[in-house]
């Protein structure tokens, strides 16, 4: 049973490579090219210092279709889309596991710190929290199909990262020291309103800001680069510390408040992928975590009709953000994953 290694050149997926090898598959590493520079020369070394074929794909075409215009279209609706989850489910465990089952592959590994297991009772695979929770990325992953996990391989998610570089240190890897990557590949700088207005070729109009009252407080660059929760940036004297707490795309104004604003108690999303279970029948009670460096809160789902599904918190919540992901547990499983349509209160 032959294994693709999805080689980004960092110390994760090169350490993935090894522990693979270790367990017996036939490998071969491949880097997708996204955008811009990439890490195949450094992929490549490693592969090369393995002794496994290494090939290169361009997916820029695709990933431009998929992930950046997507992002465009969201921040032009009002929307604040999360494109490492999109990309994840379209590109990754999309466009290169159908590249490598057509190379003979039954497996792609990542290195990804998360885990999969298939349930004996039901045949369902579960995907589940890393073993180490500061480094846990299952909700980056929350929208992966049961097709995806079952044919992919997550070999550091029993370990820490201070082991993962203890590994490649004593395997003499040349990317054991590098650094994490933190920012969307796409926007390295963390500037999105220059990025749109670069990739979309647009000048988007300042407009008003405006109070909760809807009195007119100053002026923005734009409502598309402004986003629910922002404090910075924003330019306003008004006595106290004010935050993004709405946004009108059609009029083109953005609404600030003070902080307890950005609280609501409810949530509601579409688009699920449901992992754990078929479907949602009936309320359950879950953790739910409505952005990436969110701690998990006790909430209960409901279904819905058309797809979709209500969130409702335990305790109000902050800065519940349309467009983002929204992802269930039960303990270290992951239930199912989503796409915020509106934050409000029940």
């Amino acid at each position: 049973m032959q294994a693709m290694i999805a080689m980004s050149g960092g110390v994760d997926s090169s350490v993935a490579a090894l522990l693979t090898l270790e367990q017996g598959y036939p490998c071969i590493g491949a880097t997708l090219h996204l955008h811009g520079s990439n890490g195949a020369a450094d992929a490549e070394a490693v592969a090369r210092r393995l002794g496994i074929p290494f090939y290169t794909f361009n997916a820029t075409e695709q990933f431009d279709r998929l992930v950046k215009d997507h992002f465009l279209q969201s921040y032009e609706q009002g929307l604040t889309p999360n494109p490492c989850v999109r990309c994840n489910r379209h590109l990754k465990f999309g466009h290169l596991l159908d590249i490598a089952q057509t190379m003979g592959c039954d497996k792609l590994v990542t290195g990804h710190y998360a885990r999969i297991c298939r349930e004996s009772a039901t045949g369902r695979y579960l995907l589940k929290k890393a073993a180490d929770p500061a480094k846990d990325q299952s909700y980056f992953l929350c929208c992966m199909t049961q097709h995806q996990l079952s044919h992919s391989l997550f070999p550091l998610g029993e370990l820490p990262k201070t082991e993962v570089r203890r590994i490649a240190e004593k395997n003499g890897f040349l990317n054991a020291g590098k650094k994490d990557s933190q920012d969307i590949c796409f926007v390295p700088d963390g500037d999105y309103m220059a990025f749109l207005e670069s990739y979309s070729g647009k000048q988007y109009p300042a407009g008003d800001f405006l109070d909760q009252r809807g009195a007119v407080v100053g002026r923005h660059r734009g409502a598309v680069g402004y986003t629910l929760g922002q404090r910075k940036g924003l330019g306003l004297a008004m006595g106290q510390p004010v935050y993004v707490c709405g946004k009108n795309m059609a009029e083109n104004t953005v609404t600030v408040g003070t902080e307890d604003a950005l609280f609501h108690r409810g949530l509601l999303a579409n688009e699920w992928n449901w992992i754990s279970i078929d479907s949602l029948t009936a309320p359950l009670r879950v953790k739910a975590k409505a952005r990436s460096r969110m701690q998990e809160q006790n909430a209960t789902v409901y279904p819905g009709e058309n797809g979709f599904c209500r969130v409702i918190f335990d305790e109000p919540q902050r800065a519940i953000t349309p467009g983002q992901t929204v992802a269930l547990y039960e303990g270290d499983t992951v239930i199912a994953g989503g796409t915020i349509t509106e934050a409000f209160h029940p």
